[in-house]
């Protein structure tokens, strides 16, 4: 691919960290650029219609929406990422999309105002990851010996479980243990631990902190 990329970035969102992976794993060079989403410059407005990262600029062209971007690289370079097989491709782009549901769940848990919320959320969370390890091979990926598209969407997802595992116990994955052994292959691939910045930890931190939440109350316990 000869064309000029360039990844509009926020440092702590997991969307945009799918698309550096899938970036990464296909040897894509690329910049990458963040923006302030508390304070969004004209610029990056122009260039996203939701006001959301990640935006790949492609040529100055703007590509947005992860899942776009991830299928527009898909099309575009190799090595592929997805399934030959048209229903097993269907499948990933379907648990995509599941990916995307936790994620929201994960935002209802750091964001729930008092324990009881917090407590509902991590049983969902539970529940969730439950209906994974119902699916999951023998790994280490989510197809096997592969990495796919969904591999790059869940390496994020667990990451802020190594955070949420610094403040409290929750016992989230003590049913899964292709979850847990999944969650491990994930953190070791380079790819997956270069897609955020070194100061992720650090600000991830800080960002629950500053919620007011129940989460934040154990942390400043």
């Amino acid at each position: 691919m000869n064309t000029q990329l360039t990844l509009v970035s926020h440092q702590l969102c997991p969307y945009v960290q799918r698309a550096a992976i899938v970036l990464a794993e296909k040897n894509i060079v690329f910049e990458r650029i963040n923006v302030d989403l508390s304070n969004k410059p004209d610029w990056f407005l122009r260039i996203s219609p939701l006001g959301k990262t990640p935006v790949l600029l492609v040529d100055g062209e703007p590509i947005f929406e992860s899942a776009v971007i991830c299928e527009y690289l898909e099309d575009t370079t190799l090595p592929r990422l997805h399934p030959e097989n048209a229903l097993q491709r269907a499948r990933h782009r379907a648990w995509m999309e599941f990916g995307s549901v936790v994620l929201n769940t994960i935002a209802g848990l750091y964001n729930a105002a008092d324990n009881k919320v917090l407590q509902d959320k991590v049983l969902e969370m539970r529940k969730r990851f439950e209906q994974i390890e119902a699916v999951l091979g023998d790994g280490p990926y989510f197809a096997g010996q592969y990495f796919s598209v969904v591999d790059a969407v869940f390496g994020p997802v667990f990451r802020y479980f190594d955070v949420f595992d610094g403040i409290a116990d929750l016992a989230i994955f003590k049913t899964t243990p292709r979850v847990r052994a999944w969650r491990v292959a994930l953190a070791s691939r380079p790819t997956v631990r270069d897609a955020v910045d070194p100061a992720y930890t650090h600000l991830l931190q800080r960002f629950l902190a500053e919620r007011g939440s129940a989460l934040s109350a154990l942390m400043n316990h």
